[in-house]
């Protein structure tokens, strides 16, 4: 039930991406003739009075398809309604309204999850070191941090119940890189003041401890739907944001980073884990795959909205589009190279999965 759990959850977030798509389109009046949940063979349909809906054997994609280059359609080629013979701007917001959707859906999944699940709080403040790294000149120990220790504050920033203020203090360290930082430690019953110099590394300072939560995560409601909105949109901004540095990282240091890149069935799995063990978290799963089912599709690559996009533009700018034969050259060629990725992630992944594993052992 787990995985048809996290396979549920793919499937909505693409059919909202693409009824952003179908809304952008009707509340313009403009033609649509298909939406399809999934590819492949249909299991049902039904036939309106423009637009055949349809479910499809593979849940893991979707279309909305417009009757501009289908040779039975009986609208007349020079229709002003439809999707190529409108504005621009018109087929920009139907273009980018897929995105759009991800982006406002998640924010209300995540407000949702902090309204009715809860907000995942530590029983106690601080941040609690776990471990020391296995190193002779480790800076945490030399500093005399312990295991077991919890950090009330660094540099003048104190730490509350919020599973966030694990990246507080990350951030903290590693801002300071080879320079003081004075530490309010609790040390059983004691309070006790260090100072640790975090060593200089590549990615900022360091000073080699693992850390977590102080005490046991519970999940508290929030208190009102004011603080639910609010904390919603402190995590929706939170997931953009390092979203945003992820793909970023991916860019500047590709070699490192490749290798991080999910497919649908690592997607799949690590939400039926969550599912299994904490199903309050697929709100969460839910919409940090939303936020990045959206910057994916607004990369300006081919075959993508962000790639139909860059088209738009070039016309906007040259005044008249580029020639067909270019514009299909191009997608064609990136449809290609995204179903080989595609192709190449699901092989692979399904090969890193235990139970196929083992049938080749």
């Amino acid at each position: 039930m787990s995985v048809l759990a996290a396979i549920a959850v793919l499937a909505v977030l693409i059919f909202v991406h693409e009824l952003g798509h179908f809304i952008a389109a009707r509340s313009q009046g403009i033609h649509v003739n298909r939406f399809s949940l999934g590819f492949g063979p249909v299991l049902l349909k039904y036939q309106g009075s423009e637009t055949e809906y349809a479910v499809r054997a593979f849940p893991l994609g979707g279309f909305v398809g417009f009757p501009d280059d289908d040779p039975d359609s009986k609208i007349e080629p020079n229709d002003p309604n439809l999707l190529r013979n409108r504005p621009v701007l018109d087929r920009a917001i139907v273009i980018s309204a897929g995105v759009i959707s991800n982006l406002i859906f998640a924010y209300f999944l995540l407000v949702s999850q902090v309204g009715f699940v809860g907000i995942p709080q530590a029983t106690q403040p601080g941040v609690l070191i776990q471990e020391l790294a296995p190193q002779v000149s480790n800076v945490a120990a030399a500093a005399g941090i312990k295991p077991g220790d919890a950090i009330l504050a660094a540099d003048g920033t104190e730490f509350g119940t919020s599973l966030q203020e694990i990246e507080k203090l990350r951030d903290v360290i590693k801002n300071h890189p080879g320079k003081e930082i004075e530490l309010k430690i609790k040390r059983g019953d004691q309070n006790i003041n260090l100072t640790v110099i975090p060593e200089a590394k590549p990615g900022g300072g360091s000073i080699g401890v693992g850390l977590s939560p102080n005490g046991k995560v519970e999940r508290r409601p929030a208190t009102s739907i004011l603080q639910a909105f609010s904390v919603g949109a402190t995590q929706f901004q939170n997931i953009i944001v390092q979203t945003f540095q992820g793909f970023g990282k991916l860019i500047t240091n590709f070699g490192d980073t490749a290798g991080q890149v999910a497919g649908p069935v690592k997607i799949v799995k690590i939400g039926a884990s969550i599912a299994q063990n904490d199903t309050g978290s697929l709100f969460f799963f839910a919409a940090l795959i939303s936020i990045n089912l959206a910057f994916i599709n607004i990369l300006p690559l081919p075959a993508l909205d962000g790639g139909q996009l860059a088209f738009l533009l070039i016309e906007g700018v040259r005044g008249k589009p580029l020639p067909s034969r270019v514009q299909e050259g191009v997608m064609q060629t990136g449809l290609v190279l995204l179903l080989g990725l595609g192709l190449f992630l699901i092989v692979k992944e399904t090969t890193q999965l235990e139970w196929v594993q083992k049938l080749f052992q």
